[in-house]
C-alpha cells in the first residue's frame, strides 16, 4: 500500500491556485458599477444590496469599497429610520459588521442609532468597543461621554464624594446590626455602598417623594419585610422586626423672590425685539404645580446657594410635612390626609417666584441629614415655580397633603399628587380654565433675554437697508448670487405687488421670534423652523398683533419632506438674503455639524446675503475647583465605606462638564480670560483647524479645569456673549483628569484643535528649558 506519511519533497508548494471564475468575476464587475450608478442617483437602497454582493463575492476588494460602502450604509439607514424601518435598519447593520467587524466607524454608527432610540445600554456597549478598537477616535469618544452622563448621572458622583453623608448612613446601619438587625433589603441605593444587613433606602429625590419611595415601602411593608417593632409587645427582639432607614423625614418649604427662577418659567418681558408680546398668550414652562396634565414635572430642582443673583425669603422657613416611614398605616393614610391650610407671616416685600422645598432625613432617633439651602450637602432643593404673574403677596396658602379634600384626581399618581400638594402655593385668585402655551425652561429665558433679540433686531435692520440699497444701484435683475439647483420647490405665498422681496430662514432649535422679527422689517419674506402647531400659533397671534402681514411669514418645516433638508432655496429663482444658525447648545457646547451646516448655508445666499451669526470666538480661563472635581469622579485612594467602587464608577468620568453657571461656581480663577479659537461661518477661507494658547498663569495653585464661553458676533459691530447676566445660556467647562500645579507667573500652553465642529482642548505646562509636558487631552462639542 502506498506509504501515507510521505512528505512532499522540498522546494514543492502544497497548495492549489484557485481557479479564474469568468462569469464570478463579470457578475462582480457588474455588480460594482451598478452599486457606483445607484449611489449617484442616490438610490442607496439598491447600492447597499450590490455592495454587499461584491463585498461577500470578491473580499479582496473590502479595502478598495470600504469608504463607498460605509457612505452607502448610513445614508441608507438614515432612510430606514425616518420611515420607521427599525429591524430593517438593524439587520443592514448586521449584515454589514460580518463583513467589517472590527470597522471603529460602522460600530459607533450603529450605537448612535441605539442611543438615539432609547437604548442606551447597547449603545455605550457600542461606543465602548469603537474606543477599544481606536482609542483615539473622536467621534466615538464624544459619544461615550454622551452616553455616560445618562447611565450614571453626576450626582451619585457627588453623593460618593460626600463623606458626612456616607459616614452617617454607615453609623445607622452599624447601630441597628448591633441592635439585632440581621437580614437586609437594599431598595435604590444607587451603587449599593449602604446596603451591609438592614432594610436601607435612599430613593429620595431633591423633593423627597419624586423617586416613588412612598409606593416602595408600603410595598416592602406588606410583602417583603417583617411586622415593625410594637409597643404592646417589647419583649419581641428587634432581629423579629421590620426595621426601615431612614427612620422619616420632614419637609420644609419657604417662599422666595428669584430673577434667575422667574425667567426660566414665566415671561417677563412686554416687548421682545421691538414686538409687543400681549397676544402671545400665557406662556410657561412644563414644570407646573396646578396643570391636570401629568405630563408635566409638578417641580424643578436648583442650588439656591449657585443661583446667578441669589434669592430673597419672603417667608420664615416652615414644617410642611413629618412622615414616618416606620409606620406603614401612615403612609398608607397620607392620600386621604384632609387639607389644612397654614397662613404665614411675610418676612419680606416683593415678587413671589417660587416655593423652595427641601427635607431633613432621619436616619435613626440621634442621627439625621438636611437637604436644606444652607448646608454643604450632595442634594439640590424642589422649585416649585409660581406660573401666574402676581403684584405683591399678601398671604401665602400652603397645602401639605395629596390633594383637596373630597376632589381627589385620578388621572394623577400617588407620586405627582403627592408633589403636587406641596406645590399648591399663591396668592389669592379666582379659579377656571386657563389658556396657556408650554415652552422649554430654555425656550422661556430666551423669550426673556433683551439683548439677544434686540442685537438681533439691529443686525437684520442693517442686513435689510444694505441689501436694499444693493439692490437699488445694481437693478432687480442683478445681484441674485451663485445658481444652486433646488431640492424642493416650495410653494411661496402671495405678496402684494411690489419690489421682490428679501428671503430670511430661521433654522434655530426650538421656539424662536427671529424670523417673526425678520419679517417686520417689511419687504421680507421670512421662514420659520417652528415644528409644534401650538407654537406656530403664538407666532401667528403675535404676527397679527404687531402688523406682520399674514403672507410675511411661512413655516418652513411644513414644506421640506425631510428635517436633514431644511437648508434649501425658498424659491427656483430666489437665494436667501440671510439664514440664522443655531450655533451654541444652551448647555454650553458648540452645535452638532455646525461648521458643516455653515458651508452649506453659504452656498444658498444671494450675494451681500448673510449668515448669522457670521462669526464665533471662545474664550476660556484656568481655574481651581474641588467642586468640578468632586462632580466629575470618585476622588481620593481610600475606598468608599469599605468598598472600592471608585474604579468601575470612574469609567464613566466625562471630562466635560455642562450647565455650569461660572458666576456662581465655587472656584479660584488662576488666569485672565483668553481668546482660544474662532470659528467662522461666512469666510471658510479664514478658519483653522487648530491652535496653540500660551495661558499665564495669575495666581499660584492648581489647575482642575478650564471653562469656556462664546463670544458670538453677529455682524462687525453687534456681538453677543454666552457669559453675562441676561443671558440663556450655561457655560462648560474641560476638567483635566490630572490637576495641573502652577506657580503665579507660569506658562500653561493650550493646544486647541477643530475637528467636524468638535473641538480639542490639550494642556500642558511650559518648561524652564523651554519644553512642555502634556498634562490632558479632551474634546468638547
Amino acid at each position: 500500500m502506498p506509504n501515507t506519511s510521505t512528505r512532499p519533497k522540498r522546494g514543492r508548494r502544497n497548495r492549489r491556485v484557485p481557479r479564474e471564475d469568468p462569469a464570478r468575476n463579470e457578475l462582480v464587475s457588474r455588480s460594482l458599477e451598478s452599486a457606483q450608478q445607484c449611489l449617484f442617483n442616490q438610490d442607496y437602497g439598491t447600492a447597499f444590496v450590490h455592495y454587499l454582493l461584491v463585498l461577500n463575492l470578491a473580499p479582496v476588494l473590502k479595502d478598495f469599497a470600504s469608504e463607498s460602502f460605509r457612505f452607502t450604509l448610513f445614508k441608507w439607514a438614515d432612510e430606514l429610520d425616518s420611515l420607521g424601518r427599525i429591524q430593517d435598519l438593524f439587520d443592514c447593520y448586521e449584515q454589514a459588521l460580518e463583513l467589517f467587524p472590527t470597522d471603529e466607524v460602522i460600530i459607533n454608527s450603529m450605537g448612535e442609532h441605539l442611543f438615539r432610540m432609547g437604548f442606551r445600554d447597547e449603545a455605550a456597549g457600542h461606543f465602548h468597543k469603537a474606543l477599544k478598537l481606536k482609542p483615539d477616535y473622536p467621534e466615538a469618544k464624544e459619544n461615550f461621554y454622551r452616553v455616560a452622563n445618562w447611565l450614571v448621572e453626576r450626582w451619585h458622583f457627588l453623593m460618593l464624594n460626600d463623606r458626612r453623608r456616607n459616614h452617617k448612613y454607615q453609623q445607622a446601619i452599624q447601630k441597628a446590626v448591633e441592635g439585632g438587625c440581621n437580614t437586609v433589603l437594599d431598595i435604590g441605593t444607587g451603587t449599593g455602598i449602604l446596603g451591609v444587613s438592614l432594610v436601607v433606602t435612599e430613593t429620595v429625590d431633591a423633593g423627597l417623594f419624586g423617586e416613588g419611595i412612598i409606593e416602595s415601602l408600603i410595598h416592602a411593608w406588606n410583602h417583603l419585610l417583617l411586622p415593625p417593632q410594637s409597643t404592646q409587645d417589647p419583649s419581641r427582639p428587634p432581629s423579629q422586626a421590620g426595621r426601615v432607614i431612614p427612620a422619616g423625614a420632614t419637609v420644609f418649604g419657604m417662599a422666595v423672590q428669584c430673577l434667575e427662577i422667574r425667567r426660566h418659567h414665566r415671561l417677563c418681558v412686554s416687548e421682545i425685539g421691538g414686538l409687543a408680546t400681549a397676544a402671545a398668550g400665557e406662556l410657561h414652562s412644563p414644570v407646573s404645580c396646578s396643570s391636570e396634565d401629568d405630563s408635566t414635572e409638578p417641580y424643578t430642582t436648583e442650588r439656591l446657594s449657585r443661583l446667578p443673583g441669589g434669592y430673597t425669603p419672603l417667608t420664615e422657613p416652615f414644617n410642611a410635612l413629618d412622615i414616618d416611614f416606620n409606620n406603614v398605616q401612615e403612609l398608607e393614610g397620607l392620600c386621604s390626609r384632609e387639607v389644612s391650610r397654614v397662613r404665614l407671616p411675610v418676612t419680606g416685600e416683593g415678587l413671589l417666584d417660587a416655593l423652595a422645598v427641601w427635607f431633613q432625613l432621619h436616619l435613626d432617633q440621634q442621627s439625621s441629614l438636611s437637604t436644606g439651602p444652607k448646608e454643604d450637602t450632595c442634594w439640590e432643593q424642589a422649585i416649585y415655580p409660581v406660573q401666574t404673574p402676581h403684584s405683591r403677596i399678601i398671604y401665602i396658602r400652603h397645602v401639605c397633603t395629596l390633594s383637596p379634600s373630597g376632589n381627589p384626581n385620578p388621572s394623577l399618581n400617588a407620586e405627582a399628587e403627592l408633589c403636587s400638594a406641596l406645590a399648591c402655593l399663591g396668592t389669592e385668585q379666582s379659579s377656571g380654565p386657563r389658556d396657556y402655551t408650554m415652552l422649554e425652561c430654555a425656550e422661556m429665558a430666551l423669550l426673556n433675554n433683551q439683548p439677544y433679540h434686540d442685537s438681533f433686531r439691529r443686525a437684520l435692520a442693517k442686513l435689510i437697508t444694505n441689501l436694499k440699497d444693493a439692490r437699488s444701484v445694481q437693478g432687480p435683475s442683478q445681484g441674485q448670487g451663485l445658481e444652486v439647483m433646488p431640492l424642493t420647490d416650495p410653494p411661496s405665498g402671495p405678496m402684494d405687488p411690489g419690489p421682490d422681496p428679501f428671503y430670511v430662514l430661521d433654522v434655530s432649535e426650538g421656539f424662536s421670534v427671529l424670523s417673526l422679527m425678520a419679517a417686520s422689517q417689511g419687504q421680507v419674506k421670512a421662514y420659520s423652523s417652528v415644528e409644534k402647531t401650538q407654537h406656530q400659533a403664538v407666532l401667528r397671534r403675535l404676527a397679527r398683533a404687531n402688523g406682520v402681514p399674514e403672507e410675511a411669514l411661512e413655516f418652513w418645516l411644513n414644506q421640506v419632506e425631510d428635517e436633514q433638508a431644511v437648508l434649501q432655496r425658498p424659491s427656483r429663482e430666489k437665494l436667501w438674503s440671510a439664514i440664522i444658525l443655531d450655533c451654541v447648545e444652551t448647555c454650553g457646547l458648540v452645535r452638532q455639524k455646525l461648521m458643516e451646516k455653515a458651508t452649506l448655508a453659504r452656498c444658498l445666499l444671494e450675494d451681500g446675503g448673510q449668515i448669522f451669526p457670521e462669526r464665533i470666538v471662545l474664550y476660556g480661563m484656568l481655574v481651581e475647583s474641588d467642586t468640578l472635581l468632586l462632580e466629575s469622579a470618585v476622588q481620593g485612594q481610600e475606598p468608599t465605606l469599605g468598598f472600592n467602587i471608585a474604579p468601575f464608577i470612574n469609567q464613566f468620568t466625562v471630562p466635560v462638564h455642562v450647565f455650569l453657571d461660572l458666576s456662581t461656581l465655587q472656584c479660584r480663577h488662576l488666569s485672565d480670560s483668553v481668546e482660544l479659537f474662532i470659528l467662522d461661518l461666512m469666510n471658510t477661507n479664514a478658519n483653522y483647524t487648530n491652535r496653540d494658547v500660551k495661558v499665564q498663569a495669575s495666581a499660584s495653585g492648581r489647575v482642575t479645569a478650564v471653562p469656556f464661553w462664546y463670544q458670538i458676533h453677529l455682524n462687525e459691530e453687534i456681538s453677543l456673549s454666552t457669559f453675562n447676566q441676561d443671558s440663556h445660556w450655561k457655560q462648560a467647562a474641560v476638567v483635566l483628569h490630572q490637576p495641573l500645579a502652577v506657580r503665579e507667573g507660569d506658562w500653561v500652553r493650550l493646544a486647541v484643535t477643530l475637528q467636524k465642529s468638535s473641538i480639542s482642548i490639550s494642556a500642558s505646562i511650559e518648561e524652564e528649558a523651554g519644553e512642555t509636558g502634556t498634562v490632558d487631552s479632551v474634546r468638547v462639542r
